[in-house]
């Protein structure tokens, strides 16, 4: 029997298609960006996508609804290492009206994500405050530092994750790295040599020997700044290792006659993010990119998804 989840700050899916690969199903997706809402029904047209301003979305029709998990991605440039780092003073802080939702809803158990500069000494009073508010509300919360790269995705990108299940409900235990031999490791070239070469490229092979490591951790780019490109001067550096030109993405994979250092397509930096290929994205290249580019890649929310299913369910799940 599925559990139900709300998904608040959705983006283009990713948090939510992995927990609906541990079996949330969920009652309501909500989101601001239009595209990413476009990209949501493209994908899933049957879940309930909201398309509104947090601070401002009555979350009315849900009170007294059974809900086993609220999750969501909460806005990362009050956290970021890039920005200023304003925390509680940034306009863009929805921790508090995550917790808010909490109170309101009332779930069964609570997971937010952020960048890792929310783990920063400068934010310890910040993280007591909200583990002091779901203490109030009744919640045992904890937080972990998740790297992409330990659930199979082809890249590093440590995320922070917050989980809060109910005091009366089981254990929650975090999930263990994947383990595998070195040579199994799913560097960016064997991730991406099929798309790569999709349209003849006879260089592929030769391109797959050097991207032989995980990639960088992909940057997504804000509305105000950013657009289809692989980041600023060091994350384009280390794709340049990679043999990759992260200047701006491709239309297409490189054809017969391309020499040089070809470029990612949006589909090959989904792929990146642990995205399945049938994952359709809606918009123009920049607006599909920035869907990819700042989205919670899929395995690393099912291996959550998983763990807290187990905690609600008062057992532990083995990990092989």
């Amino acid at each position: 029997m599925s559990l139900t989840s709300v998904e608040i700050c959705t983006g283009a899916g990713g948090q939510a298609l992995g927990l609906e690969q541990a079996g949330f199903k969920h009652l309501i997706v909500v989101e601001l960006d239009p595209h990413a809402c476009a990209t949501l029904r493209k994908n899933r047209p049957k879940w309930a996508v909201e398309e509104a301003d947090l601070h401002h979305w009555n979350p009315g029709r849900l009170e007294g609804q059974k809900i086993d998990l609220l999750a969501g991605g909460v806005p990362c440039p009050p956290f970021s290492k890039a920005g200023r780092q304003l925390g509680a003073d940034d306009e863009r802080d929805l921790f508090p009206r995550a917790l808010e939702l909490v109170e309101v809803l009332k779930p069964r158990a609570v997971m937010l994500e952020n960048v890792r500069g929310l783990l920063d000494p400068v934010f310890a009073d910040y993280r007591a405050g909200v583990d002091d508010r779901l203490d109030r509300l009744g919640y045992r919360p904890s937080w972990r530092l998740l790297n992409a790269s330990d659930f199979g995705v082809p890249q590093l990108r440590p995320r922070v994750v917050m989980v809060a299940i109910r005091k009366e409900l089981g254990q929650f235990d975090w999930p263990e790295p994947e383990l595998v031999d070195d040579g199994d490791t799913l560097t960016v070239g064997v991730a991406l040599k099929d798309l790569m070469g999709a349209n003849g490229w006879p260089l592929v092979d030769e391109w797959v020997k050097a991207a032989s490591s995980i990639a960088p951790t992909l940057v997504g780019g804000s509305k105000k700044h950013g657009g289809p490109d692989l980041g600023p001067t060091r994350a384009r550096a280390a794709w340049d290792k990679l043999g990759v030109d992260g200047r701006t993405l491709a239309e297409e994979a490189p054809g017969p006659e391309f020499v040089g250092k070809p470029r990612l397509t949006v589909r090959m930096a989904a792929r990146v993010q642990g995205f399945p290929d049938a994952w359709e994205f809606v918009g123009r290249k920049t607006h599909t990119y920035r869907q990819v580019g700042n989205a919670f890649p899929p395995p690393v929310a099912c291996a959550v998804g998983l763990q807290i299913k187990a905690a609600l369910r008062n057992k532990r799940r083995t990990v092989a």
